[in-house]
């Protein structure tokens, strides 16, 4: 049985290198892998294991490793843990169908934050969201915090983690799916769009947005305009804004 632990940001952590190497082996969800720059002997194993299950792996210097995780039996070796299951592309597109609607899928670009990703999807769910896609890498996994955040939106919600978004995003054009994206320099207002389609929203991080990659695979870019002091809106709230327009439009 694995040994969990919570640290003071509400993240669910596996610890040792027997309880992590279980994991890994198991069906467990692991979002990322810690090891101290110190680490030897099975921790090479540990590592490997982890690189091919694409797991993102993050070595730190002994003393912030110590610092982080201050936990006497770590060994050196921390995982983080997802605390719901991640569904698969398909199964977004299983329940559209199985509420004979078109598909309504949030693309969440990196975003780092765990409250602002639950309140994501929470929002989605509420909105009528059929799934919610996330990257694996510079983005927050399932943890505690998300869940909380989302409020129990991911007892309904699939939520998929993917390598790579563009891939997923590939995907779901081939498959008929229009993909939106909300920016400043969008070249319509959000509101004056048609939603009445299969569609995506690509939701960008914090800092930079929807990355360039994904904005130019995006079939439309739409923007909210501003009228106050402050030029943009905290990423679940401006999310927020457009899935209500778009589950208006539905």
């Amino acid at each position: 049985m694995t040994s969990m632990a919570e640290d003071r940001m509400g993240q669910d952590y596996i610890f040792g290198r027997n309880n992590v190497l279980e994991a890994l082996r198991s069906e467990r969800q692991v979002d990322k892998l810690f090891v101290s720059e110190t680490a030897g002997g099975s921790a090479g194993k540990i590592i490997t294991l982890a690189a091919k299950k694409r797991i993102p792996i993050i070595k730190l210097p002994s003393s912030k490793f110590n610092s982080k995780f201050p936990e006497d039996n770590h060994q050196g070796i921390a995982a983080q843990a997802a605390v719901a299951d991640y569904a698969q592309l398909e199964d977004i597109f299983s329940l559209a169908e199985s509420r004979n609607e078109r598909p309504f899928i949030i693309i969440a670009d990196e975003i780092a934050d765990p409250h602002n990703l639950g309140a994501i999807i929470r929002t989605a769910e509420c909105f009528g969201a059929h799934g919610v896609v996330i990257s694996k890498r510079r983005a927050a996994g399932l943890t505690a915090s998300v869940a909380k955040a989302a409020g129990g939106a991911l007892n309904y919600l699939p939520v998929v983690r993917v390598s790579n978004l563009a891939s997923a995003v590939d995907e779901m054009q081939k498959r008929g799916v229009w993909i939106f994206c909300c920016d400043m320099d969008g070249e319509k207002p959000y509101y004056s769009e048609d939603y009445d389609c299969a569609l995506a929203l690509v939701v960008g991080s914090e800092g930079r947005g929807v990355s360039a990659l994904l904005k130019k695979k995006c079939d439309f870019v739409v923007n909210i305009p501003m009228h106050g002091r402050v030029s943009c809106l905290n990423a679940s709230v401006a999310a927020a804004v457009v899935m209500q327009e778009i589950a208006k439009n539905r």
